[in-house]
């Protein structure tokens, strides 16, 4: 039997976790009261169905995947707690957010003092439907109904008891990734600033091709998704500081997303962005929101 299964929110990951567990014989359900157009348009390409308020959607639903910019997660929480509440409905609820461990727990705290109980998920990948599909790493007290959607679109993997490591493993991965695409972001702004682009560009051809090519494939599109990687970083310092590692790295590219956020680029979705545009088109105009920022 499948089941219904509540999405919060729809967005990039969202709808398409929806469509895939869809696809695999469960419901999937949302809230868009308060949403963008572009939510409900991706909603309504998810095959979801919309309901009224929380209060309905935790009272049909037999599981809550919060999936949102990390700086909406605890919101959320203390929203779905309530909602709980005054529906007499405990589903499991599942935190898929970017956050540190140390925001997960506050998360579990909120919820399971409402009376449900929770799986902290990392979720690493690209959604469903592009390439292999994401990884959702869970862990906590009790991780089998996540466990129980392995192979609707996605892979799950149990990696122990504890609230906080399924978010830590995020924290470390995403610090890799979207911290090396800040630097290699910071890199190509200083030569820009020094009058060095082409000079640049010209050693990397030499000695640095796979670097250039993964710079040209992903700098040129960080704006579209900046705003709301922000949070995420932010998430990742204060993991990192939590456990004595220096943090600042994560705080300067919660600095560069910020600066890329200010650009037009920013307007785009991952629907809309120009993806022909290169680092030469790309670069001049993040030095020019840069001069203005100086200035």
């Amino acid at each position: 039997m499948g089941k219904r299964i509540a999405i919060l929110a729809t967005g990039d990951m969202g709808h398409a976790v929806g469509r895939a567990l869809g696809e695999h014989g469960h419901e999937q359900i949302t809230c868009l009261a308060g949403r963008s157009e572009r939510s409900r348009g991706l909603a309504e390409a998810g095959g979801f169905r919309d309901v009224a308020d929380l209060e309905k959607l935790v009272g049909e639903a037999d599981m809550v995947l919060s999936i949102l910019p990390p700086a909406s997660a605890t919101g959320l929480a203390r929203e779905v707690a309530q909602a709980m509440r005054a529906a007499a409905s405990y589903p499991v609820f599942v935190d898929c957010n970017a956050v540190s461990p140390a925001t997960v727990r506050e998360v579990t705290e909120i919820v399971a003092d409402a009376g449900a109980p929770v799986i902290d998920a990392g979720i690493i990948g690209l959604a469903p439907g592009k390439g292999g599909g994401p990884r959702f790493y869970v862990s906590g007290p009790d991780t089998t109904p996540m466990e129980a959607l392995d192979g609707c679109g996605f892979r799950v993997f149990p990696i122990g008891g504890e609230i906080g490591k399924a978010s830590g493993l995020k924290m470390c991965y995403a610090g890799l990734t979207k911290g090396t695409w800040t630097l290699h972001t910071a890199v190509l702004l200083a030569a820009e600033q020094m009058g060095l682009s082409a000079e640049l560009r010209g050693e990397f051809e030499i000695s640095q091709q796979p670097t250039l090519a993964i710079m040209e494939a992903r700098v040129p599109r960080l704006p579209a998704d900046s705003g709301r990687w922000i949070g995420e970083m932010e998430e990742i310092a204060a993991s990192f500081r939590d456990v004595g590692v220096a943090s600042g790295f994560h705080e300067a590219a919660a600095e560069i997303f910020r600066l890329l956020a200010q650009t037009p680029f920013a307007e785009e979705t991952r629907e809309t962005m120009d993806m022909d545009r290169g680092l030469e088109q790309a670069i001049p105009v993040y030095a020019e929101v840069l001069k203005r920022h100086d200035g």
